[in-house]
């Protein structure tokens, strides 16, 4: 959604904002998904965001969480002075046992204007997750990081909540419209 402009340290630059949600399961989804018990982001996991620009993504995540399989996913990292908002208060990280799901952004292997964005989603309390639907105060996280040259990039979970396989990366998050999904970058 186009947000007017925004003073960044790279100057004045035009702003947009992408507005998504985590759930513990996709059954938040219209219609029929295939596998309505994994877990997934929402609305939409595929973006396409004008180059040379700031984006501004907050995230409801209404799913608990565990361990990160590795405490670099924990930081905060290349967001604009790399922090996000997480319930209106800013943070560089959050701590490895307390994350629910990353939203990480990294390029394909060529030769583009790299992009590398990660920021951890707070997991939500164990006993404010109810038995059946979503909790009512999920936590809220926002981050706004500048784009570069017009690519393609991916973007993925880095928490470790798929199936038993592959190091709990498989099912929702080796499966693209789940934890996963592509992120282009386009001429305006």
């Amino acid at each position: 959604t186009p947000a007017g402009t925004l003073d960044t340290p790279q100057g004045n630059l035009k702003h947009y904002t992408l507005d998504l949600s985590s759930y513990p399961d996709s059954m938040f989804a219209e219609g029929n998904k295939a596998h309505p018990d994994w877990v997934a982001y929402g609305p939409i996991t595929n973006f396409e965001v004008p180059a040379h620009s700031a984006i501004t993504i907050t995230v409801k995540n209404y799913d608990g969480g565990e361990k990160l399989n590795n405490d670099f996913f924990g930081r905060v990292r290349g967001t604009i002075d790399g922090t996000a908002m997480l319930n209106g208060v800013k943070i560089t990280n959050v701590a490895p046992d307390h994350v629910g799901h990353t939203f990480t952004i990294h390029g394909m292997a060529d030769a583009q204007n790299q992009i590398f964005v990660s920021v951890p989603m707070q997991a939500v309390a164990e006993e404010d997750m109810p038995e059946e639907g979503y909790t009512t105060t999920p936590n809220v996280t926002t981050f706004t990081f500048i784009t570069g040259d017009a690519g393609e990039y991916v973007w993925n979970c880095e928490y470790p909540c798929g199936d038993g396989t592959i190091g709990k990366f498989g099912s929702a998050m080796s499966t693209m419209g789940f934890m996963s999904g592509h992120f282009h970058v386009v001429n305006a």
